[in-house]
């Protein structure tokens, strides 16, 4: 058998890394194949976990536990987490990790169902294996409600020294995030579910030393936290604004703060409910912004945004409801200011055929479009026009243009308007299309019409999905 050197190997490997069925198939060609793959796989063991290998997972955990470990679990009558064969396994395959998942070792813990002392018990040695002088971490992610004291481990600070990622799902105890800030100064990427309690988040963000993304997920009730919560956090957050180049919050802005954001690449506005004024969001200048998101913005405050991008937007995703007046206004923003633009994402709840009529300028204008998703939500009036919407792309759409993803809640009304869209799509280039549907049988419908068009070569590849499921990303098929 040929040879190649272990450091060949790796940079092989490496390239392979997200592949996880061929890089295991690499552990059994020999052992040199086998001690190279194995850290890759370990890296992260966390991210491919399915419900059979989730078991098999935790079983090669338990089975790293040191003598002292398992003495003290069989003293406290914990013997099924103890297997009478026990062999130490044939790496440290814990000394690979750089992902540390709390989310999946507490599911796992509490699965077992014992009683509330015996699981505090089998944690604290778990956590012995992962937190300790031997190992550095890059990434951790935390579960809602947990209030383990990980910075009275002995070894803490080496771990956690060089995180680079941090999730933590909401509300868990305040003594942890405050452990992690004392220790943490080179996270990059931050991603927190806020609610009233997590006072403690204000310090992790301010002391970091190069944070780019920063992702602020809403949880609990939003109505409960004080306007002087959210305030301290806009100011966190401008300590950073020279650094942070994604950002997504969930709540409406008591500050100005987003006009220090001159850096910001990509942008999330996801407000809960409709707020018709927001003047915080008034003319401020993002330059440099490429990918723009919102939900529940109106019409006004998103044309605004839109216009002072200065033409950089590559990217813009629109859940968008049709309650406002002069709800043509953005569409009109984004192609007299986004010559640039991409992908365009547009889901719209109840009739919304007034942003039709602005469809053809914004096809004309935007030369570089080559995706868009549409999503309608119109089961109780019925009345969005889909013939009309895709005879203009049909029509109208740049040569850019050949990826589509369509959801509609009235399956049929959608039907009608593809048979227009397919058969006014001529000398273009093939098609790539998602379409969403309500059950299975509409699925073998869809499937049956959109595969004659495939067979007539207007369509190069498709897919059939259920609900709105995948609709969010750029991806295709």
């Amino acid at each position: 058998m040929w040879y190649l050197d272990k450091d060949i190997l790796y940079l092989i490997f490496e390239e392979i890394k997200n592949d996880k069925k061929t890089l295991h198939s690499c552990l059994l060609v020999n052992r040199t194949w086998c001690v190279t793959a194995a850290p890759l796989l370990w890296k992260n063991p966390w991210k491919y976990v399915t419900i059979k290998s989730k078991i098999l997972l935790f079983n090669v955990i338990i089975s790293h536990l040191s003598k002292e470990s398992r003495d003290i679990l069989k003293n406290q009558g914990i013997n099924n987490l103890i297997t009478e064969t026990y062999q130490r396994p044939l790496f440290n395959y814990i000394y690979f990790c750089k992902y540390l998942s709390l989310f999946f070792l507490e599911n796992e813990i509490s699965s077992k169902n014992f009683e509330k002392s015996k699981m505090s018990i089998i944690r604290n040695e778990i956590l012995k294996l992962f937190i300790n002088g031997d190992k550095k971490y890059i990434h951790i992610s935390i579960p809602d409600k947990f209030d383990c004291q990980l910075h009275h481990i002995t070894g803490f600070e080496h771990c956690f020294s060089e995180l680079e990622s941090f999730y933590c799902r909401g509300n868990i105890d305040q003594n942890v995030i405050e452990g992690l800030a004392k220790v943490c100064k080179s996270i990059k990427s931050l991603s927190v579910g806020i609610n009233s309690n997590n006072f403690g988040i204000f310090k992790l963000i301010e002391v970091q030393k190069n944070l780019n993304i920063v992702n602020l997920i809403h949880r609990g009730r939003l109505k409960k936290r004080k306007e002087s919560f959210n305030k301290s956090l806009e100011e966190s957050l401008i300590k950073h604004a020279n650094t942070i180049q994604y950002l997504r919050i969930e709540w409406k802005p008591i500050t100005r703060f987003l006009s220090y954001f001159v850096n910001l690449l990509n942008l999330e506005i996801y407000l809960p409910y409709n707020i018709i004024d927001i003047n915080q969001l008034e003319n401020i200048s993002l330059p440099n912004l490429k990918t723009l998101r919102t939900r529940r913005v109106t019409p006004k405050v998103l044309a605004n945004l839109i216009e002072n991008t200065k033409g950089n937007l590559t990217e813009i995703s629109v859940l968008y409801s049709d309650r406002y007046d002069n709800s043509e206004m953005f569409i009109q923003a984004i192609y007299q200011n986004c010559p640039n633009l991409k992908y365009f994402h547009l889901s719209l709840i109840n009739n919304s055929n007034s942003l039709i009529s602005e469809f053809e300028n914004l096809l004309i204008s935007c030369q570089f479009l080559s995706g868009l998703v549409i999503n309608v939500y119109d089961e109780y009036y019925n009345k969005f026009s889909w013939d009309n919407l895709l005879l203009i792309l049909a029509k109208s759409s740049p040569i850019s243009l050949f990826k589509f993803k369509f959801f509609s809640s009235t399956i049929i009304k959608l039907f009608g308007g593809m048979v227009l869209f397919f058969d006014n799509w001529k000398d273009r280039n093939p098609i790539l299309i998602r379409v969403g549907v309500d059950n299975y049988i509409q699925s073998e419908q869809m499937n049956e019409f959109i595969n004659e068009y495939k067979m007539r070569g207007i369509v190069e590849k498709y897919s059939i999905g259920f609900g709105v499921s995948g609709y969010e990303n750029f991806e295709w098929v």
